[in-house]
């Protein structure tokens, strides 16, 4: 394994260990397999993003297989599993279900999955919630660091200065970049790390729009992902690939060894702009 460039590196403050900046997710149905995810972690990649038990079902993927395979290597790689219960009494079967999965004795990090709503963190947050269980499973050592999923800026930015997270995920990507304001500030200020995910828009940054200036090429995949590994308050971006083809470009990311240029930077950024101008309501 070719050793990783500063740049896509992070100390070991943030997650217990040193970990690559460019992250794997499983998402959905894809034709991605155990192999293609033991392939990233021998190419450097070592933290893995798991929707474990929260989209329903039994949470057996590709992700749940490779990491189960491990063995000697699993100290080595941050599992971030989404949890879904709300409450104390569900966590625990939760929590109990996820490490039978993963044949493990530990997460790395939880992040309790899209918390959407201010009463939703209150209940969570109060008494009989389910942080109040991971908490103690935090305490036994079961689970290392807690975190939030959320799609909401403004609650994103009260959970961060909360006091009681440890790890915040966010979509940000060239074309949605409020994050840059309402939340990176706020996380910065706790020393909160950020996991981003949606680097590409589902794809819609690496398609051209009615506005493009002539002779613009659309990048592919690996600059997308580098843009927003430009904030230094992103600890992680996620990738999710479909097909090992799509993992190969991801993997592209690890062959930098610095931040794009400013020229560059500014080019993906205008992009960014137009594909929200045609992008809908909800960015």
């Amino acid at each position: 394994m070719t050793p990783l460039s500063p740049f896509l590196t992070r100390p070991a403050q943030a997650f217990g260990k040193p970990v690559c900046r460019l992250g794997l997710a499983s998402h959905g149905q894809t034709a991605i397999t155990p192999d293609d995810v033991l392939y990233a972690v021998d190419r450097g990649v070592n933290f893995l993003n798991w929707p474990a038990l929260a989209e329903g079902g039994d949470g057996a993927d590709a992700f749940s297989v490779a990491i189960a395979s491990l063995g000697s290597r699993r100290e080595q790689v941050v599992v971030c599993a989404q949890f879904g219960a709300r409450t104390a009494a569900a966590a625990a079967g939760e929590l109990r279900a996820v490490l039978a999965t993963l044949r493990t004795d530990y997460i790395d990090v939880l992040t309790l999955y899209y918390v959407e709503h201010p009463e939703e963190w209150r209940e969570l947050a109060g008494p009989g919630g389910a942080l109040e269980y991971l908490r103690s499973a935090q305490r036994d050592g079961t689970v290392r660091r807690i975190g939030v999923t959320t799609h909401q800026r403004p609650l994103a930015a009260a959970m961060a200065v909360s006091g009681v997270l440890e790890v915040l995920m966010v979509r940000y990507n060239a074309a949605h970049r409020g994050a840059e304001r309402e939340v990176f500030p706020a996380a910065e200020s706790r020393a909160v790390p950020v996991i981003a995910y949606t680097a590409t828009r589902w794809g819609a940054l690496m398609r051209p729009t009615p506005d493009d200036p002539p002779g613009f090429a659309v990048a592919a995949a690996p600059a997308w992902y580098r843009f927003v590994l430009q904030s230094p308050s992103v600890a992680v971006v996620l990738a999710a690939p479909h097909t090992r083809s799509e993992l190969e470009e991801d993997l592209g990311v690890l062959a930098a060894v610095g931040p794009l240029a400013a020229e560059e930077h500014e080019r993906l950024a205008a992009h960014g702009a137009r594909v929200r101008k045609h992008g809908g309501h909800f960015l």
